[in-house]
């Protein structure tokens, strides 16, 4: 009778150790994680910002970036990695290692314009990449070289339409929020202007300043220029008028009625970060930016602040994607 009942003890225990073994070995994964994201972050954290230094959103990822190191207590190097519209900085952070030490800081275009102008690209941000944090409603401001013979928006449109072919307008590159402000400007007050791309919103800013260009869509960076009196802003592309410049109206309101060119700029991680990583960047983010120091450096590159959830993030991402695929299909707009 004792042999039977050691048997039988000896049989529960060895059930009840396989048992712990199989769930231990089914929960390994989740504890990983789990305790990945408690003990993270435990070394610097990679910025990648997909366009050059100077432009929108490399200051704002800068503006970011401090604070945000404060909070959670490790460096944040911002690294700029421009090009293709902003897909080398998206496919380098697309295929880093997904633990939360390597975001993305982009335009919303990389996700909402360049699947609809690329044929191919290396990777798909709709699902190599998730969304994290938004970080500015972005807005383009109608500017002009000084010397040019308008004095506001409806003689801006009456000039350029009576000389066709021999303006010229330069773009942050092919798809970038600027040029398709200037398409969908031409497209609606039937104007024919000649683009010119280049690698980033900052050099394009420069040569309207030295009068290479006629005007462009600046996505903020040239406010001070406009202050200064080098430059002359005749509107914004967006649906409401900037509170900086208030007297200032929208082409909405000057007869292209609809005209929205405004994009999301915010971050992103590579698919596979845990969960619990991007709630806690997403919160410290929205917490920075609901500070005042922040709306205010925003606002004074001549965007608005604009803390989402990831989902709310992702879904103004599709969107956007929308509305922009449109006029890129009306204009065939293709990359680089």
């Amino acid at each position: 009778m004792k042999k039977n009942n050691q048997s039988h003890f000896c049989s529960q225990f060895a059930r009840r150790t396989l048992a712990t073994a199989l769930s231990l070995l089914l929960l390994g994964p989740a504890l990983c994680v789990d305790a990945l994201a408690q003990s993270w972050p435990a070394k610097p954290i990679k910025v990648v910002v997909n366009f050059p230094p100077g432009g929108a959103a490399d200051q704002i990822a800068r503006a970011i970036g401090i604070p945000l190191a404060e909070a959670l207590g490790q460096p944040v190097v911002i690294e700029n990695r421009g090009g293709a519209n902003g897909n080398l900085g998206g496919d380098m952070v697309a295929k880093s290692a997904p633990d939360g030490y390597t975001l993305l800081m982009s335009s919303g275009g990389m996700v909402s314009v360049n699947p609809h102008i690329y044929a191919r690209m290396s990777f798909d941000p709709t699902k190599d990449l998730v969304p994290v944090a938004s970080a500015a409603r972005v807005l383009v401001y109608l500017v002009a070289k000084p010397n040019l013979p308008v004095d506001n928006i409806q003689g801006f449109l009456k000039y350029v339409r009576e000389n066709p072919g021999k303006l010229s307008y330069g773009s942050a590159g092919n798809g970038s929020s600027p040029h398709l402000a200037g398409e969908m400007m031409k497209s609606q007050a039937g104007l024919f202007a000649v683009h010119v791309p280049y690698r980033g919103a900052a050099p394009a800013l420069q040569d309207v300043l030295a009068g290479q260009l006629d005007f462009y869509f600046d996505p903020g960076i040239g406010l001070g220029q406009v202050r200064a009196g080098k430059l002359k802003l005749l509107a914004v592309g967006s649906l409401k008028r900037s509170p900086l410049f208030p007297n200032v109206p929208t082409l909405d309101e000057s007869g292209l009625k609809g005209f929205d060119a405004d994009t999301v700029f915010g971050f992103y991680a590579p698919a596979g970060t845990p969960a619990d990583v991007i709630t806690k960047v997403n919160r410290e983010i929205n917490r920075i930016l609901s500070t005042q120091a922040l709306k205010d450096r925003i606002q004074n590159l001549g965007g608005e602040a604009l803390p989402l959830t990831p989902a709310e993030f992702g879904a103004r991402a599709t969107e956007d994607a929308k509305r922009f695929g449109e006029i890129i299909r009306e204009r065939k707009i293709v990359g680089d």
